[in-house]
């Protein structure tokens, strides 16, 4: 079921979607491999700080424990806010110069601040330096503009959901890495390794990705911004895609803050609760691996709105029984079921959002995705936290499920619409 056809209206230069897609029908496949190399090293490079950032942030003068932990969250937090402030403008201007520019920029400017980082003095450099990582990098983001924009549309979701395995992969293996590398190299030595592994994507980056991109006209561009493009923009769909990509990462990451203390709730011993945690929460990261891929293939075939559909009120689902778990082993693979539903929001939302406006708007388009999936990772630890507090924590997992469920009935209105 063709998605352009039943849910959005089709843009009238259409032919000129089709023409880029064709121009880079001979690269986009080695594109996708670099991409999510690419991707897969940048994310291993911001996660892989997590299990010895607070060991970083001692060393760099904080010596309360509760100043410690807070600066801890403001480092690691502060560079997806820088990456969800700038990620319209670099998708803006890759529509005027091309998306390899973008993915360059990307990769040589976190190689560049992901080294320099291991030269901070104080804590005040670290949070400065992480946020600048955030503004000036972005591959992830920038690979998704390019690969959104160049796959078939026919195979787009399955592109974009292979790009968000190599997305998820280093989120997994980043916290591995740091866990050992910096007994092996030191801390500062272990920034300056991540800075070399995403020099190598940079230098991958502009020797193997190609891309035919033509700028359009400035008269053609404001021509067609006033007439068809305009008409054929469905901003109730653009609004409710963006509302459930936030919907996405809110519900994964609302548990994030209690997580510990709700397993703790659940039998484990004092001196084991950190590994489990960190257990239960990768669990839902392996499987979304294990589906993304496929969920986008389902997309192609069946179409995005009804993957989207279906797998937020299956992830709904899923939440209800978390709620009365009685050990950790039964809440990780419920975790791990909602990963696999969870997989296949993000590359149908993006399929459709790539072709619910005219390709020389797309890449800002979908830099306005990428923000709202920042801001559903900044405010699903927030909400998750306030419903624990002064609700329960068995709570959190009603009201996430009833979000979901309610976010899938807007969708259901705006696909029939």
């Amino acid at each position: 079921m063709d998605d352009s056809a039943n849910a959005l209206p089709a843009s009238s230069p259409s032919v000129e979607r089709a023409t880029y897609a064709a121009r880079n029908a001979l690269y986009w496949r080695r594109n996708l491999i670099v991409c999510v190399f690419g991707s897969f090293t940048t994310l291993v490079s911001l996660s892989m700080l997590l299990p010895f950032l607070p060991l970083y942030v001692q060393q760099l003068g904080v010596t309360s424990s509760s100043a410690v932990v807070q600066w801890s969250g403001v480092a690691f937090g502060v560079t997806f806010l820088g990456t969800a402030l700038t990620a319209p403008i670099w998708g803006r201007l890759a529509d005027r110069f091309g998306r390899k520019p973008m993915l360059i920029r990307a990769a040589v400017g976190m190689a560049v601040v992901m080294s320099t980082i291991g030269l901070a003095h104080n804590i005040y450099e670290l949070v400065t330096l992480r946020f600048a990582a955030g503004l000036v990098g972005g591959y992830a983001s920038a690979s998704i503009v390019m690969i959104g924009t160049q796959a078939p549309q026919e195979r787009s979701g399955w592109a974009l959901g292979v790009l968000s395995t190599g997305v998820l992969a280093g989120s997994l293996v980043g916290p591995l890495i740091g866990g050992l590398l910096p007994n092996l190299i030191g801390i500062r030595g272990t920034f300056f390794a991540a800075g070399a592994m995403i020099s190598v994507a940079a230098i991958l980056t502009v020797v193997l990705v190609k891309e035919d991109f033509t700028p359009p006209p400035r008269r053609q561009a404001s021509k067609v911004q006033t007439g068809a493009v305009a008409h054929a923009r469905n901003y109730s769909a653009i609004a409710a895609l963006l509302a459930t990509a936030t919907m996405v990462l809110l519900a994964n990451m609302s548990i994030e803050p209690i997580i510990t203390v709700y397993i703790s709730q659940l039998g484990v011993p004092y001196h084991q609760l950190t590994t489990v945690a960190g257990i239960v929460m990768a669990c839902s990261a392996f499987g979304s691996m294990l589906t993304a891929a496929r969920l986008g293939a389902l997309a192609d075939r069946i179409g995005g709105w009804n993957v989207i559909i279906g797998c937020l009120v299956a992830t709904g689902l899923i939440m209800i029984p978390q709620a009365f778990v009685t050990n950790w082993w039964a809440l990780a693979a419920l975790r791990g079921l909602m990963g696999m539903t969870l997989a296949g929001l993000l590359p149908a939302i993006t399929k459709l959002v790539r072709h619910a406006v005219d390709e020389r708007e797309s890449g800002k388009m979908l830099g306005y995705l990428q923000s709202a999936q920042y801001a559903g990772q900044v405010v699903g630890p927030l909400i998750g936290g306030l419903i624990g507090v002064h609700l329960g924590m068995r709570s959190v997992f009603f009201v996430t499920g009833a979000l979901l469920v309610g976010c899938a009935a807007l969708d259901r209105w705006v696909k029939n619409r």
